[in-house]
């Protein structure tokens, strides 16, 4: 449930400026209806058994409820007192004795009235009567509903019966996009819900860090009987596999009262790492002897005194909500090795980390984020030809189809660096799809950064704006399906590339919001390599 410092009733008005916004003029002035249907909780199929509940980002937006089974039904005009006041009606479910002996019961009328930024709160069984009022009250209204799609929670027939009834306009054209334009500009309320999420989420991302720390130095021990006698303790847990590091990371969340993770969290060690959303988080880490010039590996972080850890990469892209608002937080660390990266894996966890910061540096309200996307490309091109792996005009047998402009001209890069520097976040990881990329984008038009490649997947394509959140993460990846098509290319040194493939890959990923002159970032735990190797070698 919530309280009232949620603004849903400002969130109506503003839905509904950007609803009338989107209609035809001769239907601007007409009185406007909203009739949502809040998620149900959903059973396992073909089962009685329940499966966790998250309420419609939509319907929490415009009600701050998050009971399941609810309604809600609001009324607006331009030009009356309906424009600065809209009738906010929330329907919630009436607590049933045969419910209560299974569940907790959905709040009181009274006590959802004092919680929620409504006018009015009732019965669903209410709700065809109401309906029938708001007919009589505006005729000519039009009614929005969200689209029929088992994207969206089903209106049961029983309640839309009552505006067909009434020969009442009942469109689906216009609800999602001003629903999508309205949450894509954040207000202080949810920027506040937003930071706590990346908050908890930095502490959890660090815990993880720190207990692979605790490992190699050898300082998670065993009590009498651990593992043999009684389980182990959290105490006495080491990481030695994916699985280990996300319950880690949940437990953290879910320790500090987050309720739900904002997506499936991917925890790829190795060359896994190069999987964007590897969500299986099954296999062990990758053991194997340790190569002459690593580190010498603790014997604390092995099965026995026969096997040490190969040098590899943790990458784990995790994130949880806080009253429905979302963080998304990756962080790359050193596995094995003795919590150090190695010298390959160094080079592109610090290029990765210049692509973010002058992506961080270039932000501002006005900028288009294609920008942004070039400059990471830009980077990525330049760090390879520094690094060797793509050629330069002084190459060897080489001439100016190596020089930096010509290979950004030939999307190469994107093989390396396939997806979106970022995307909105807000109630949705990937937030407001239609107003963040937008199908018809006058803001494109004319904006030719690099090849077209680069922006194939890029999930947000405008000109930034204060209030506007969006993560920033660059990454650098040897996916072998991805590198496939480009063996033969002109501009890479393929015996330096074999080097770097066993990285796997590298994400550095924060959550900003955008301020007057710049951005402040909402993610907390740090980046910075030596900070990071510190506490994954457990120095600090």
């Amino acid at each position: 449930m919530a309280s009232k410092t949620y603004p849903a009733q400002k969130h109506v008005i503003k839905t509904f400026a950007k609803l009338v916004e989107l209609l035809p003029a001769v239907e601007q002035n007409k009185p406007q209806i909203i009739l949502l249907a809040g998620e149900v909780t959903p059973f396992r199929n073909d089962t009685d058994r329940e499966m966790p509940f998250r309420q419609e980002s939509n319907f929490y937006y415009l009600s701050g409820c998050r009971v399941p089974g609810s309604y809600l039904l609001l009324a607006y005009q331009n030009g009356t007192s309906l424009a600065n006041q809209p009738s906010s009606h929330l329907f919630i479910p009436k607590a049933e004795l045969a419910d209560i002996m299974w569940s907790v019961p959905p709040p009181s009328l009274a006590e959802a009235s004092a919680t929620h930024d409504v006018t009015r709160v009732d019965h669903p069984a209410n709700l065809p009567d109401a309906i029938q009022e708001l007919v009589k009250a505006f005729p000519g209204a039009l009614v929005h509903t969200l689209p029929t799609s088992r994207l969206f929670p089903t209106i049961p027939s029983q309640y839309t019966a009552s505006f067909l009834a009434a020969n009442a306009h009942v469109t689906e054209d216009y609800l999602l996009t001003a629903l999508h334009r309205a949450r894509l500009i954040k207000d202080a309320e949810e920027i506040e819900l937003i930071r706590r999420a990346n908050q908890i989420s930095s502490r959890a991302h660090e815990t993880v860090m720190r207990v692979l720390g605790q490992g190699v130095r050898g300082m998670i021990k065993r009590g009498k009987g651990a593992g043999t006698d009684r389980p182990l303790l959290p105490s006495e847990w080491l990481i030695q596999k994916e699985a280990e590091a996300e319950a880690l990371f949940v437990a953290s969340c879910r320790r500090e009262d987050a309720e739900h993770q904002a997506y499936l969290p991917i925890v790829a060690a190795s060359t896994r790492a190069s999987t964007l959303h590897y969500c299986c988080n099954d296999r062990e880490f990758a053991w194997g002897p340790v190569q002459p010039n690593d580190h010498k590996n603790c014997n604390d972080l092995a099965h026995d005194h026969e096997r040490v850890l190969d040098p590899q990469v943790l990458l784990i892209d995790a994130g949880c909500e806080w009253k429905c608002y979302a963080s998304d937080i990756t962080r790359t660390m050193p596995v094995g090795n003795g919590g150090k990266f190695t010298p390959e894996a160094r080079a592109i966890y610090e290029l990765v980390l210049e692509m973010q910061r002058l992506s961080f540096e270039a932000l501002k309200p006005g900028l288009h984020w294609d920008a942004i996307q070039f400059i990471c490309h830009r980077t990525l091109v330049r760090g390879f030809q520094r690094l060797g792996i793509f050629k330069t005009p002084d190459s060897p047998n080489s001439g100016s189809w190596n020089a930096e402009e010509a290979i950004l001209a030939s999307g190469v890069s994107s093989a390396f660096f396939p997806h979106g520097v970022g995307h909105s976040l807000g109630m949705d990881v990937h937030d407001v799809p239609s107003a963040s990329k937008p199908e018809k984008n006058e803001t494109i038009k004319h904006i030719e950064f690099g090849h077209e490649s680069f922006y194939t997947y890029l999930r947000l394509r405008l000109p930034l704006e204060e209030g506007m959140v969006v993560t920033v993460e660059p990454g650098i990846y040897f996916s072998p399906h991805l590198l496939a098509p480009v063996r033969d290319s002109k501009h890479i040194d393929q015996e330096v590339l074999k080097r770097y493939e066993s990285v796997g890959g590298v994400r550095i990923e924060d959550v900003v919001v955008i301020t007057k002159d710049g951005y402040e970032n909402l993610t907390t735990v740090r980046s910075d390599t030596e900070w990071v190797e510190r506490v994954c070698s457990g120095e600090i």
